[in-house]
């Protein structure tokens, strides 16, 4: 009888306060995360990490965050340093804001919002606007060494798998902000990762929705961390109309051959491989003889700011790093 309770506006379950706001973490366990002390050994951490990592989908950016103190759970990996310290302070401050999020309705179709950073993945589930949980995940060396098209891909692919019970069977929206993934089920051609990164997404309905990065907030603040700012910046070649290349390279009697047997599979001449719709010559992109693009690349690669008007042969190296 003691666990029976009737007529309350709030219910205790399972370390979780429910009530018609949503559910929230239960403040007593708050508290004692708020109260632990820094671990000196192994199984103390543990304890620390298995009852933050309870809590985890109320918090954003949690694997991101608590990553310098799961590396400490490797083998005789334990050596308490600052970076670790400073996880540890980092995550109990965020376990003190933890929001309260909206319970799932199943007559409503579910959003996911994922986007990708160069060290990890996040997501966020919603409805109406609300978030229903968090999700982050860090990247391995490898997957870390992908496209930005892929790693969006592999944000998406583990938000889906994640919230498996919430989402199979019914119908929902996701949203990127990576502008080509709004076409993946429309591509003919796809390499052998890409290929097995979307068969995970079989059985499920959903469309994807591009969403500029601007507007893709809640997903992006789960890669980014408060106070701490880092500036970086790369540069990329675009060219104008690059998805019209295809038909340059069909008019092109060489390269249209060598289009067409890295399509059907057959045998190829050594170094050509395709990738994303374009053919590459060790891994660079192949252009046509006759391309009418030509000349806007070399312009691009000298003529505008990011060309700094170099040399002949500094323009011609850089052109010649990815183009054949």
């Amino acid at each position: 009888m003691k666990k029976c309770v009737f007529a309350k506006s709030k219910l205790e379950y399972l370390g979780h306060i429910i009530s018609c706001e949503g559910v929230q973490a239960d403040p007593t366990k708050i508290t004692s995360m708020v109260n632990w002390p820094p671990p000196r050994n192994l199984r103390e951490l543990r304890g620390f990490m298995g009852l933050t990592g309870y809590y985890r989908r109320f918090v954003v950016n949690y694997g991101k965050t608590a990553k310098p103190l799961t590396e400490l759970l490797k083998k005789e990996a334990f050596h308490w340093r600052a970076e670790a310290d400073e996880a540890f302070i980092t995550l109990k401050r965020a376990m003190t804001i933890l929001p309260v999020l909206a319970m799932p309705d199943f007559n409503i179709p579910f959003e996911v919002e994922a986007d990708a950073s160069g060290k990890g993945v996040g997501a966020v589930l919603m409805q109406k606007g609300r978030p229903i949980a968090y999700f982050s995940q860090g990247l391995s060396k490898k997957a870390q060494q992908c496209f930005v098209y892929e790693r969006e891909l592999m944000a998406i692919v583990l938000a889906v798998k994640k919230w498996r019970h919430y989402l199979l069977g019914n119908h929902f929206v996701i949203r990127t902000d990576q502008r080509a993934l709004k076409f993946l089920l429309e591509q003919r051609v796809m390499d052998n990762e890409q290929q097995k990164w979307v068969s995970k997404l079989l059985g499920f309905k959903f469309e994807i929705v591009y969403k500029p990065g601007k507007e893709n907030k809640a997903a992006d603040a789960l890669l980014q961390k408060v106070n701490n700012f880092e500036l970086q910046g790369y540069s990329l070649y675009q060219a104008e109309g690059f998805l019209e290349w295809e038909e340059e390279l069909k008019q092109d009697g060489k390269l249209a051959e060598i289009l067409q047997q890295l399509i059907t599979g057959t045998q190829v001449q050594e170094g050509f491989s395709l990738r994303k719709g374009c053919v590459l010559y060790k891994g660079r992109i192949a252009v046509p003889k006759h391309s009418s693009r030509k000349v806007a690349i070399i312009r691009e690669f000298h003529d505008t700011p990011l060309g700094g008007h170099s040399g002949v042969l500094r323009t011609y190296k850089r052109v010649a790093s990815l183009f054949h």
